[in-house]
């Protein structure tokens, strides 16, 4: 069992960090603002149009969906149900595992995540301003943050 004692100890928040923190969410708040406002547009929920666009990148099967976006896969069946009836996304059988149905999109499905990802200006206008080099340098600090490991710049 772990206890308060045993775990890691949480730095102390100095003002740089809480602004940091702060201006964080800002940013996050805005693009879930602006992510709704875009999945209104195709008469989409914002909770459909993520699922849409985690499958327009690959088929996965609902476990998964619901392990990246950290919800119950019961969630996951009724989005994909209401996509599904759409003409977005359809299921089928894995390849790897034939017991196991995989959610993928529809040509339509891919046409509609394509034109929600092209519709976000809100963080392609700001990075704008930004230099490449500052941008690989934004990219590299958000992947240590995630824990990821940071990989080489592409393109």
């Amino acid at each position: 069992m772990t206890t308060s004692s045993s775990r890691a100890r949480t730095p102390s928040a100095d003002p740089l960090t809480l602004e940091v923190v702060e201006l964080i969410g800002t940013v996050v708040a805005r693009y879930y603002e602006e992510y709704e406002e875009a999945a209104a547009g195709h008469a989409l929920t914002g909770a459909q149009a993520r699922v849409l666009g985690l499958l327009a990148l690959e088929p996965l099967p609902m476990r998964r969906i619901a392990r990246k976006l950290k919800c119950e896969p019961s969630n996951i069946t009724g989005i994909v149900d209401r996509l599904e009836a759409r003409g977005l996304v359809e299921r089928r059988p894995d390849a790897a595992d034939r017991r196991v149905k995989l959610a993928a999109p529809t040509d339509r499905g891919v046409e509609v995540a394509r034109s929600l990802r092209e519709s976000l200006d809100f963080a392609r206008e700001p990075l704008a301003g930004l230099s490449r080099e500052e941008r690989l340098a934004l990219r590299g600090l958000l992947r240590r943050m995630l824990g990821e490991e940071f990989l080489p710049p592409q393109g």
